[in-house]
């Protein structure tokens, strides 16, 4: 992997199969290579993405003790505040970011929140005026552009076209903002965000082009992911991997400590709770063993985080 691929996926969207089926293949070329790719033509209007921005730093600029009302907890179910040095994903050293989370956005009366289904809970929302709606927005734009991806990912391994449409209608989908501050002083090695893969199916990153986000090469090497000016960084997760039978690659990566404030945007794509991962009959030779057994979304996400938090290593 010498770079990281830009696919223009305005045809994913065509009435013509043969235009579908070929930016699905240049999307599966990247899944089996770099695990990582830029999107371009996704349909999501610049404003949604700059007033993205304008709400994760109108959060992060408010005071600590605000910040901290509306901390995450084990009881808030991955939603809300995550301040510095509080999560650690590897066991080197803390990362140097905070974050903010929402979730499917379900009222306290929905059936699923009465009923405490796994990875179901209620947002947590700051007290600025109009921020809500603009973060909800932002929220509905990635979910479309997941969907369109997974029939990319479908047309390419050669199943049914609207294969994960039922599997992801109500996906345990993460928003998170991040904020990075400037890196320590030199000679320290704190990490942004330690080396890591992603536990999803696919993830969907805006940056503010701020550099920070190194990719792991297959040789070990890293390279700088490269800042696209209205584009989303993609990569693909552990989840739609085990569901590949590992013919798709989930791609370590990490982030360093910016040269100044540096603000991103991320969009975790895992499956509905009840979804099972069955490993794809198309992914595998006649006889060939399953690498991985059958699990639920919830199942899978529950052992991730399990696994995780043993080592005292937050969620991403």
């Amino acid at each position: 992997m010498s770079d990281i691929p830009v696919i223009d996926i305005t045809l994913l969207s065509s009435d013509r199969l043969a235009d579908r089926r070929a930016v699905a293949a240049r999307i599966g070329e990247a899944c089996r290579g770099a695990g990582f790719f830029l999107i371009t033509g996704h349909g999501v209007p610049p404003g949604i993405v700059e007033a993205g921005f304008a709400a994760s730093r109108r959060y992060f600029d408010q005071p600590l003790e605000a910040k901290l009302a509306l901390q995450m907890t084990a009881a808030t179910g991955n939603r809300g505040y995550a301040g510095l040095e509080v999560e650690r994903l590897n066991e080197r050293a803390a990362d140097l970011k905070e974050a903010f989370n929402i979730g499917l956005d379900l009222g306290p009366d929905d059936p699923q929140i009465v009923a405490k289904k796994p990875f179901r809970a209620v947002n947590l929302w700051p007290d600025l005026p109009g921020w809500r709606a603009t973060v909800l927005a932002y929220y509905d734009s990635c979910m479309h552009v997941s969907r369109n991806l997974h029939r990319g990912f479908s047309l390419d391994l050669g199943i049914a076209e609207d294969f994960f449409d039922d599997k992801i209608d109500q996906p345990i989908a993460t928003l998170r903002m991040l904020h990075y501050p400037p890196a320590p002083a030199a000679g320290t090695d704190q990490p942004g965000a330690g080396e890591h893969t992603d536990y999803g199916t696919v993830t969907i990153l805006a940056t503010d082009g701020v550099p920070g986000l190194e990719v792991r090469r297959r040789d070990g090497g890293w390279i700088r992911a490269p800042h696209v000016p209205g584009a989303f960084i993609c990569n693909i997760g552990d989840c739609l991997m085990r569901w590949t039978n590992d013919i798709y690659v989930s791609t370590p990566h990490r982030v360093v400590p910016p040269a100044r404030d540096r603000y991103s945007i991320a969009f975790f794509v895992d499956p509905n709770p009840e979804a099972v991962v069955r490993v794809l009959d198309s992914c595998r030779q006649p006889g060939e063993p399953l690498k991985y057994e059958p699990v639920t979304g919830a199942d899978y996400l529950r052992s991730r985080f399990a696994a995780t938090y043993s080592k005292a290593v937050a969620a991403s």
